[in-house]
């Protein structure tokens, strides 16, 4: 027996975990039983509800008030299970730490960034205020956050989604804890820091021998980080193993569906499942963007001077019937700002956007109103992005209700209850409300209403981001099949590339607001030339352990970058940076036709 074996760090014997509410107890957790070894990676994967998150919020004694747990969990040898608070405060950060699935309700809404993370290193590892600052800085920089010490003295609202997840990774590792237990910890990342977060834990993991349970839904992150895997379904473990075994010879149907359902960048095609349907060259143009411009001026608060973020600085597109445009890039790069500039959400500072051969840039309200029924939007969050209030098939006849008020109440409910049935929907939940819904049935819903007045031109803004595996394919081929039936045109935007490669024709990369190149998806995926584009594709995770952990990944150096410096969008041309007042204009990289539909911004070898 290896020393791993012999000295588990965490030990569940037969826990179970139950909710006491109005319908009666509801069991979450049904006998689990497992151990993680020191210096080991359990990988946790299961389909949302299937129990992962409260076994360990179990483990933790973070469970709801009407939440009990029975059983026997053990931390180095001791019990811990529905320990007293005052005893379980003390074991929480010093010996057990916690990576939570949603950063913003985890952090603390009022205390600025560096406190949060000081604040258990000096009551764990008794650190004075100055030291644990500085270690709070020094975290903060490793999970590369850009300008870390100005970070300190910000608060939670104040960062984007995914700086905030990777200040709890920060927080979570600080006091280097005995167990880490990560719950989606780079569900909000983008793949480059995704793959950083997931070094990092695996050196912490290596170099302090602490244990690491891994909850995901996202089986690359498995393939490159797990030693064991755990399946999840229905409150219970459904097998366990080595991860090469889950992988190569899964034991049960629900495992191989799971892997089944994954995309990947390390095959072409879609395993059998709808494919983009071929978009003939002289298809017409359904939306024109010309040097696109999107500039803040942002003042006040932390920013002694005026301070100008270029979001999107001077792009082109070309979208045509029929044809999906696949848009990738970092946060920060300008994805959605573009999308929304295309719909005219909001203003842009210069270029022009034509709908249908009409241009947009200087449309009046009236205009604006004719065309928008041709522009769609599906948003990430569904059930955000839903009325509460409103009934699902008032949510999804609200645009028939607005563009078409010649349709009776009858007619609009008809033609809602036909666009239910066509994305999946059954019929008869269309008075159900959003909450009584699922989340892969409220990305329906979100569908349905964009698809029902059959416009021209839908934005798909990480429309599939936040759903399980199997759902995220179900709407993908959904979506495909849509596309297919109605001809319209689709900008599909999305951090997961793996995704935007079974859905698009074409992609397009954006940088710091600027085009690193664009292609068809077959080239891009086949042949990408940018080095930024390269770093993107070496950094997403292929679903299988022994190809995953032989790749070479692509890295890039220097100072990470900020969106308030303009010199940042300039990092692949290091040998024309200007310097100093007498520098001149910012100067602009070009895009250079290397092939036929493949362009490329100019860099110099990094």
């Amino acid at each position: 027996m290896s020393d791993k074996a012999a000295s588990p760090i965490l030990q569940i014997t037969d826990l179970r975990v139950a909710f006491d509410t109005y319908d009666g107890a509801i069991e979450a957790v049904r006998g689990v039983s497992l151990s993680v070894a020191k210096g080991e990676c359990l990988g946790v994967v299961g389909e949302s509800g299937s129990g992962k998150s409260q076994t360990f919020m179990a483990v933790m004694g973070l469970l709801a008030r009407n939440g009990r747990a029975s059983g026997s969990v053990k931390l180095d040898g001791r019990e811990i299970l529905n320990l007293p608070a005052a005893e379980m405060n003390r074991v929480r950060g010093d010996a057990m730490g916690m990576i939570f699935q949603d950063p913003l309700t985890a952090l603390t809404p009022h205390m600025k960034i560096g406190e949060q993370i000081a604040e258990p290193v000096r009551a764990h590892l008794g650190l004075s205020h100055q030291a644990a600052r500085a270690r709070a800085k020094q975290w903060l920089e490793r999970v590369r956050i850009p300008d870390a010490g100005r970070r300190l003295d910000q608060y939670p609202h104040e960062l984007s989604g995914g700086m905030r997840q990777r200040v709890m990774i920060a927080a979570a590792l600080a006091c280097e804890p005995l167990l880490l237990i990560a719950d989606e910890p780079t569900t909000a990342l983008d793949v480059t820091v995704q793959a950083d977060m997931l070094d990092l834990m695996a050196e912490l993991k290596d170099e302090t021998g602490a244990g690491l349970v891994l909850i995901t839904h996202d089986m690359g992150v498995i393939a490159r980080l797990a030693d064991r895997v755990s399946v999840m379904r229905h409150g219970q473990y459904l097998e366990e193993g080595p991860v090469d075994a889950i992988f190569a010879e899964p034991k049960t149907a629900y495992t191989r569906e799971l892997l089944d359902a994954i995309p990947r960048l390390d095959r072409a095609g879609r395993g059998g499942r709808p494919e983009p349907a071929p978009v003939p060259a002289e298809s017409p143009i359904v939306v024109e963007g010309k040097d696109l411009k999107v500039w803040f001026e942002l003042s006040g608060g932390l920013f002694a001077k005026p301070k100008q973020l270029r979001a999107v600085d001077g792009v082109d597109l070309i979208v045509r019937k029929g044809e999906t445009l696949g848009v990738v890039g970092e946060s920060g790069s300008g994805k959605s700002t573009l999308a929304r500039a295309v719909l005219k959400l909001i203003p842009k500072t210069s270029g022009s956007v034509s709908l249908l051969g009409r241009d947009l840039s200087e449309a009046d309200k009236a205009a604006m109103r004719a065309s928008r029924k041709d522009l769609q939007i599906v948003f990430q969050d569904p059930l955000a992005s839903l009325d509460p209030r409103q009934t699902i098939g008032e949510s999804i006849a609200e645009p028939l209700r607005v563009f078409k008020p010649e349709l009776t109440r009858d007619q609009r409910q008809t033609l809602a209850m036909e666009m239910m049935a066509r994305v999946g929907l059954d019929p008869n939940l269309l008075n159900r409300y959003p909450h009584e819904l699922s989340g892969g049935q409220n990305q329906r819903v979100g569908i349905a209403r964009a698809m029902i007045l059959k416009p021209a031109l839908v934005i798909c803004d990480e429309a599939v981001s936040a759903l399980d595996v199997s759902i995220r394919a179900q709407i993908v081929d959904l979506l495909i099949e849509l596309q297919r039936d109605l001809g319209l045109a689709m900008i599909f935007i999305s951090h997961d590339l793996a995704v935007v490669r079974e859905v698009s024709h074409r992609v397009m990369v954006l940088y710091m607001g600027r085009v690193m190149e664009e292609a068809s998806s077959e080239t891009l995926y086949g042949g990408a030339r940018h080095p930024y584009t390269q770093a993107l594709l070496s950094a997403a995770p292929i679903p299988d352990p022994v190809r995953e952990r032989k790749r070479k990944r692509v890295k890039l150096t220097g100072e990470t970058p900020s969106p308030l410096d303009p010199l940042t969008a300039l990092r692949f041309l290091p040998s024309r940076l200007p310097s100093g007042p007498q520098a001149g204009p910012l100067y602009v990289p070009q895009l250079r036709e290397v092939a036929s539909g493949h362009r490329v911004s100019e860099f110099d070898p990094i």
